[in-house]
């Protein structure tokens, strides 16, 4: 049985400590729900465990894991079967056809927000339901979809005229210079306490919905139902909510009137690989906490425990 002095020397060279061992436990306790291949995407993304062709280090990460758990270190999910929660769209042409043409655009809707009260945050949970939230993002949302690290909740924001736009949080950013000074916490207490951090990485409002003061309006209710959804689905609850903002695209104007504050920027630094540069826009950092004692809850020091589970 491994000890607290235990370091595994994975596939691909690198060597995981007990500091990782940890954090891969929290992980894989805090997100029951996730398969394995989520499982190694979220650890790849959180140790920044990337390849030099800027692909996760799937592999290495898989066998590593399963390493933990041969050792006693934690128990990794089921292997699901093939239509069960969480598998991919069927794919099939006769599939893309019919996501294509539920995503068509609609009546314009252009009205005041009273008429088309009340506005829902309706949770998306099964596979054509997933599908069909996939294919509004890709078609309509300028960055596409893209699937979302680690844990997560899509939402349609649906009114009595219908769905009128999709929402999506995940995972926290792993590492945000400005948002980490503010919060003001050790490299442990982040690497302990991130799945609390949680990022609302996609917003759209359909572009045939014009609605003054829509957008401001179901931010309100994120904030207001986000942790409990949170706490259904993965079973605990976060305590603070983060945003980027492409400033050449949007000012961040309903994130500010629903009560979000802005850090800073990104420094427009993407991920630093040799003999490879990476640049992204700078992106306006927002946050929004849910809870008044978030500070103290991302500060607290993870209890003393020995590293098997």
């Amino acid at each position: 049985m491994a000890n607290d002095s235990t370091t595994f020397l994975s596939a691909c060279g690198r060597k995981v400590g007990p500091e990782e061992i940890r954090h891969a436990q929290d992980v894989v306790r805090l997100c029951s729900g996730l398969s394995k291949h989520e499982l190694a995407l979220t650890l790849c993304e959180h140790w920044g465990w990337i390849g030099a062709t800027g692909k996760p280090q799937m592999r290495a990460c898989w066998k590593l894991l399963e390493r933990l758990e041969k050792e006693g270190l934690l128990e990794l999910p089921a292997k699901r079967g093939a239509g069960g929660p969480g598998s991919g769209p069927v794919g099939s042409a006769e599939a893309d056809d019919a996501v294509r043409e539920a995503t068509s655009p609609g009546s314009v809707v252009e009205c005041a927000l009273s008429s088309i009260r009340p506005i829902r945050l309706e949770r998306v949970g099964d596979r054509e339901a997933t599908a069909l939230w996939n294919g509004f993002v890709e078609r309509y949302h300028f960055l596409g979809y893209k699937r979302p690290f680690g844990c997560s909740l899509r939402y349609f924001i649906t009114s009595n005229r219908g769905r009128v736009g999709c929402l999506l949080v995940a995972s926290g950013a792993r590492a945000l210079r400005c948002r980490d000074e503010w919060i003001g916490w050790t490299v442990q207490q982040r690497l302990s306490n991130l799945p609390y951090v949680i990022n609302n990485s996609r917003f759209l409002l359909f572009p045939w919905v014009r609605v003054p003061h829509l957008a401001s309006h179901v931010l309100g209710h994120l904030v207001r139902q986000v942790r409990a959804d949170w706490q259904a689905r993965w079973n605990y609850r976060p305590v603070l909510l983060e945003t980027f903002v492409d400033p050449s695209r949007h000012r961040g104007v309903c994130y500010r009137a629903a009560g979000w504050s802005e850090l800073g920027e990104t420094t427009g630094s993407g991920l630093k690989l040799r003999g490879h540069s990476y640049r992204t826009n700078r992106k306006l950092i927002l946050v929004r906490p849910l809870v008044d004692d978030f500070r103290t809850r991302l500060l607290s020091e993870p209890q003393p425990r020995s590293l098997k589970p």
